[in-house]
């Protein structure tokens, strides 16, 4: 968005150059609306041109080209308005410098002046403005999702892997087994201060414990 935003700024810079440049003074301290479009195809002549007949129509075409372009967010449109002002300058270039026998830049008012320059500008403005925009995407790429992957869990937070994305704490949080408690048996016998205490007759049918793994019986005592 922010590059569209600026390429679009860009070539509408570069719009407003080319057209202001037939308005200035070209070569010789003649303007540039005085070339008429004709010349550049035909040679250049002393004849004057009418402002719309001249080579303001070709740059005004590339303007609108421009505009048409930031509309459409279309770099190709962009670009090939830059192509049509640098190639007409340049096809200016050729004729005058036939015509006069070369091209001069000269701070007198005898050589190529300020609206060449400005008309240069202008396609190059546009040119990089073409390459600054990013241009529309298309109906699949709009209706793309971008997929986020899973990332790993850090090593202090428990969780599954893969992730589940469910809250709380996850089902499993060790690989291994956790341990049993041993289930409480009755007094050791071979204390002295519980020895007289009665022992309890374990019955398997009446045992609340797990069946499955039963308590150990107490070893018998020792004999004196």
């Amino acid at each position: 968005m922010i590059r569209n935003i600026l390429g679009s700024v860009v070539a509408l810079a570069g719009a407003a150059s080319a057209v202001l440049s037939p308005f200035r003074d070209w070569y010789g301290g003649r303007a540039g609306h005085d070339y008429r479009v004709a010349d550049l195809f035909e040679g250049i002549t002393p004849t004057e041109s009418g402002v719309l007949v001249s080579i303001l129509l070709p740059f005004l075409g590339a303007a609108l080209l421009v505009v048409l372009g930031v509309v459409l967010r279309s770099r190709l449109v962009v670009a090939l308005a830059g192509l049509v002002v640098l190639g007409f300058t340049i096809l200016w270039m050729v004729r005058q410098g036939q015509a006069a026998g070369s091209l001069v830049v000269g701070g007198d008012g005898e050589g190529l002046q300020v609206g060449v320059v400005n008309a240069l500008a202008g396609g190059v403005l546009m040119l990089i403005g073409a390459l600054l925009m990013t241009g529309r995407r298309s109906r699949r790429e709009r209706e793309r999702k971008p997929v986020e992957p899973f990332a790993v869990p850090a090593a202090d937070q428990v969780d599954t892997w893969p992730p589940t994305q469910e809250p709380g704490m996850s089902v499993q949080t060790s690989p291994w087994p956790e341990p049993e408690v041993d289930p409480y048996t009755g007094p050791d016998p071979r204390d002295a201060r519980t020895r007289s205490y009665p022992q309890a007759v374990p019955h398997p049918e009446d045992d609340p414990r797990d069946p499955v793994h039963p308590p150990h019986p107490p070893p018998p005592p020792r004999q004196g």
